[in-house]
C-alpha cells in the first residue's frame, strides 16, 4: 500500500492545481521522500490563531492553496454566524515577508467572492492597525498575513473577530471545525467579478496615531527630554512605517533608524532571525548606539507587535532588557502615573498571562489594583478587556514574550504603542535624574528582586511534534521533586480546566517551597517547547543556572 501522504500529494497533481505546483509535487515524489512527507503527512493545522508554517507546496505548508482553503471555511463561519447583516465586513493586512502581499490579495478575493465588503491596506501595515482598523470600520473580522518572528521560510495567518482580538472561544474551535470541511481547493471561491475591495491606507494611520496620542501621561517631561536619543530598527519590517512616525508626533526629536534594517526583505539578510527577544536581532541597532551615544535602542519584530530594548546601565553600558523587565518598567510607570493623576478610582485593572514575572501582580496589588492572570496569548488579554467594557477601565497589560499595550483601542500587543510609553517613561525618569535601568532598580528594591529565564527547545517536524507530547507527557506522570534544591509544593495542569478556572491549554507549572516557579508549555507558533524559570529569593544567579540543567537536556 501507498503511504497516505503519498497519495495525498498524487492528488497534487490534478489539473486543479498550477503548472509550478504540480513540478514541484513531481519533483518531490521523484527526489526527496523526506521533504514530501514533511510537506504532506497532515494538513496545516489551523489552530486557535489561526496558520502558522513553513512555505511550499503541500497540504502541510504555507501556499495559496491553504490560504485559500483556510480563509473559505472562515468565510463560511462567518455568514453562518452574521447571518442578519446585509454586508459581513473584514479588514486585511500583511507585513514583509514572502508572499505575505500573494496571500493578502488571494485572502480578500476569496472573501469579496463570498459576498464580503474588504477593506485591504495598500502596502505593508503592523499588526496592532489591523486589529484597530477592525474597530475603526466596524468589521465583524480580519486576517493578518503574518508569521511574526518567525525564520524566513514561514508565513501565518492570523484570524480577528469583530472586536479585534484574535479569535478566541467558541468562535476559534468553531472556525476550525469549518475549515476542516474544506478539503479541497474545488470548494473555495477564489474570485468573481465585481469584488468588493476597498484599499485603504494613509487615512487610518492618521486615526490611529491621532488615538495613540490620547494615551500619554507625562507630556511636560517629554518637552523638558525631547533630545533623549533613540535608535530605532524595525528588522526589515512593517514597524518602520509608524513607530518612528509615532515618537516624533509625542515630541521626541533625535530618532536613528538602523538604515540597512529599515529596507522591507522577507529573507531579514541583515539578521539571523528577527526576532527582538534574540540579542544577535538587536547587534547592529546596539552599534549604531553606541556610534550616535544614544540612551535607548529600540526593536520591532516584523509584524510590529514586539518590543525589545536596550538601555544604559549604571556604568553606562548597553544591556538587553528581557520581555519582564520591558513589562515591569511600563506597568510601574503605568501605575504611578495614574495614581498621580488621580486616575486610579478602584475600577481599574490589568491583565498578565501566567508566564509573565509576579512582579507585575504585586506593584498591581500595592496600587490597588486588580491584575488578572490569564493563559499565554495576547487574545486572552484582549478577552478580559472585552468581558469588562462598560464595567472597569484598562490601564495596560504584557506578556514575558516582549509584547504590552495599553488602552483598548488596540486588542493586540502593540509595538507602536509600547515605544512611545518607553520613551516617554524614559523623559518622566530623567525629570528624577534617572535612566530606565535606575528606575528598575529603583522598583526592585521597592518591590522585590525577581529574576526570569527561558530555555526553548526546538523540535523540529513531525518527528519533533511527538517528541514535544511525549516530554509533556512524562512531566504529567512524573513531575520534578524538587526546583534547583527546593521542594516542590504545588503543580498546576492547564489541561484541567475545572482547577485552574481558565480555558484548557497544554501548560504545567511547578511551584517551590522558596517561591521558584518553573512553567512547561509547548509553543503554539513554533516548533518548540518552551521552559520560563523565575527565582526571587536570594541567590537568583545560582538557581537560574540549576534550572537551565535540571530542564534544558
Amino acid at each position: 500500500m501507498k503511504p497516505n501522504y503519498l497519495e495525498t500529494a498524487e492528488s497534487w497533481l490534478s489539473e486543479e492545481f498550477d503548472a509550478q505546483t504540480r513540478e514541484r509535487v513531481k519533483y518531490l515524489i521523484d527526489n526527496d521522500k523526506k521533504e514530501l512527507e514533511e510537506s504532506f503527512y497532515r494538513h496545516l493545522e489551523f489552530g486557535t490563531g489561526g496558520l502558522r508554517g513553513i512555505m511550499g507546496v503541500g497540504t502541510n505548508r504555507m501556499n495559496k492553496y491553504t490560504v485559500g482553503m483556510a480563509t473559505q471555511g472562515v468565510a463560511n463561519y462567518m455568514k453562518a454566524n452574521f447571518k442578519g447583516l446585509d454586508k459581513i465586513k473584514v479588514a486585511i493586512s500583511f507585513d514583509c515577508r514572502n508572499n505575505s502581499r500573494e496571500f493578502a490579495w488571494i485572502t480578500a478575493n476569496v472573501f469579496a467572492a463570498n459576498g464580503f465588503k474588504v477593506y485591504l491596506f495598500d502596502s505593508l501595515r503592523p499588526t496592532p492597525e489591523l486589529s484597530y482598523t477592525i474597530r475603526h470600520f466596524k468589521c465583524q473580522g480580519g486576517v493578518m498575513i503574518t508569521a511574526s518572528h518567525n525564520p524566513k521560510e514561514y508565513n501565518g495567518y492570523k484570524a480577528y473577530w469583530e472586536d479585534g482580538a484574535q479569535v478566541t472561544s467558541p468562535h476559534d474551535t468553531n472556525i476550525i471545525n469549518e475549515v476542516l470541511k474544506i478539503t479541497s481547493p474545488k470548494q473555495v471561491l477564489f474570485s468573481c467579478e465585481n469584488p468588493d475591495i476597498v484599499t485603504i491606507g494613509e487615512d487610518v494611520d492618521r486615526a490611529y496615531l491621532k488615538d495613540i496620542s490620547t494615551l500619554f501621561l507625562s507630556p511636560d517631561s517629554v518637552r523638558r527630554h525631547n533630545d533623549i536619543k533613540i535608535v530605532y530598527t524595525p528588522l526589515h519590517g512593517t514597524g518602520v512605517k509608524l513607530v518612528p512616525e509615532a515618537l516624533e508626533m509625542i515630541g521626541f526629536r533625535n530618532i536613528y533608524k538602523v538604515e540597512q534594517q529599515c529596507i522591507n526583505d522577507g529573507n531579514f539578510p541583515t539578521v539571523k532571525s528577527p526576532n527582538p527577544e534574540e540579542s544577535s536581532a538587536l547587534e547592529m541597532a546596539v552599534r549604531l548606539a553606541e556610534e550616535k551615544g544614544a540612551d535607548i535602542v529600540m526593536a520591532t519584530d516584523p509584524d510590529a507587535d514586539r518590543l525589545g530594548i536596550a538601555v544604559r546601565d549604571n556604568e553606562n553600558r548597553i544591556v538587553l532588557l528581557n520581555g519582564n523587565q520591558t513589562a515591569t518598567l511600563l506597568t510601574y510607570y503605568l501605575l504611578r502615573r495614574w495614581k498621580d493623576l488621580g486616575r486610579l478610582n478602584g475600577n481599574t485593572y490589568m491583565v498578565k498571562t501566567i508566564v509573565t514575572t509576579e512582579l507585575l501582580a504585586v506593584m498591581a496589588e500595592r496600587f490597588g489594583v486588580k491584575m488578572y492572570n490569564v493563559l499565554t496569548g495576547f487574545k486572552y488579554i484582549a478577552q478580559v478587556v472585552r468581558e469588562n467594557e462598560g464595567k472597569g477601565t484598562f490601564i495596560g497589560g504584557g506578556e514575558e514574550s516582549y509584547g504590552y499595550n495599553a488602552g483598548e483601542f488596540v486588542r493586540d500587543k502593540d509595538a507602536v504603542v509600547a515605544s512611545c510609553l518607553v520613551a516617554e517613561c524614559a523623559a518622566w525618569a530623567a525629570d528624577s535624574g534617572k535612566t530606565l535601568y535606575a528606575l528598575l532598580q529603583d522598583i526592585y528594591n521597592e518591590f522585590g528582586y525577581y529574576k526570569e529565564a527561558l530555555v526553548s527547545v526546538t523540535k523540529q517536524g513531525k518527528s519533533g511534534l511527538e517528541e514535544i507530547q511525549n516530554i509533556m507527557k512524562r512531566y504529567r506522570q512524573a513531575p520534578p521533586a524538587e526546583l534547583a534544591g527546593s521542594r516542590v509544593v504545588k503543580v498546576v495542569d492547564y489541561n484541567k480546566p475545572e482547577e485552574t478556572g481558565l480555558p484548557k491549554s497544554n501548560v504545567l507549572q511547578f511551584y517551590a517551597e522558596d517561591g521558584t516557579v518553573v512553567s512547561v508549555r509547548p509553543s503554539g507558533t513554533e516548533p518548540k517547547i518552551k521552559f520560563y524559570f523565575e527565582v526571587c529569593s536570594g541567590n537568583e544567579d545560582v538557581k537560574i543556572a540549576k534550572l537551565k540543567e535540571q530542564f534544558g537536556k
